[in-house]
């Protein structure tokens, strides 16, 4: 156990950054851990169980600042349930090379939206049933996403929220931070029964981002909306650069 405590702080510095941007943790444990020699499915399912923990302390610390839509992350986290059950069931029996350069082309696509909306957003209002349809496709596919690569469905929310919806990253990132909660805590149920966490390893990672979920939703309020932006597109291409990486590498 002692020789595995780096994995405290590690969590930590996770949990600062998603939960400032609204990605859950993740996005900085997975490509850690996989770097290290981690297997895949080890490495997802154990994140989880720290992004569930981060959501958890993020979504605390935001609620009493009052910067959580509390409807529209309900909603969302329900729909993303489903998906995350299937997202950990298939896990360990898929290669997702290609679904991995599929997603990093989206998330791509979504930071050029979230940094051009301004000048490319539209009146929303004329497309109703369209948007309807996009918010549960995103929602659902994003509780894949959380729990097959353990990195949060955060990544999909936040752009969502940003461009199609119109919301300031001072709102999506503590909503996103709500959903995580539902489709985290599913994630690791499912995981948990397919026997896929060490969960000595888990909780150690969960202990920190708990406190780093803490510390980063203090630190944001005190940071310029630009700037949140800014780092939430730079976590982002991060996360699409470690996908299409992992793509192209041999037994990943």
């Amino acid at each position: 156990m002692i020789d595995q405590l780096w994995l405290v702080p590690l969590g930590f510095a996770a949990g600062v950054l998603g939960s400032m941007i609204g990605l859950g943790g993740g996005i900085i444990i997975v490509p850690v851990l996989t770097f290290l020699g981690f297997p895949p499915t080890l490495a997802a399912s154990n994140s989880l169980f720290a992004t569930l923990s981060n959501a958890a302390a993020s979504s605390i610390a935001y609620s009493r600042q009052k910067r959580i839509e509390y409807r529209l992350g309900i909603k969302l986290g329900l729909v993303s349930v489903p998906g995350a059950v299937i997202g950990a069931l298939v896990s360990a029996d898929v290669t997702p090379a290609t679904f991995k350069i599929l997603f990093g082309v989206v998330l791509v696509a979504s930071v050029s939206y979230m940094l051009l909306r301004r000048r490319l957003e539209g009146d929303n209002s004329s497309m109703p049933a369209l948007m309807v349809v996009l918010v549960v496709s995103a929602s659902f596919f994003a509780g894949i996403i959380s729990a097959f690569f353990g990195i949060g469905g955060g990544i999909v929310f936040v752009p969502l929220m940003v461009a199609g919806m119109g919301m300031s990253m001072r709102r999506a990132a503590p909503t996103s931070q709500l959903v995580l909660l539902f489709a985290s805590f599913s994630g690791v149920i499912t995981h948990s029964i397919l026997g896929h966490p060490d969960f000595a390893q888990a909780g150690l990672l969960a202990a920190g981002a708990f406190f780093g979920g803490l510390a980063g939703s203090r630190l944001s309020a005190g940071v310029r909306e630009k700037y949140l932006l800014l780092l939430a597109s730079a976590a982002i291409l991060a996360a699409a650069a470690r996908l299409f990486a992992d793509s192209v590498t041999p037994g990943v």
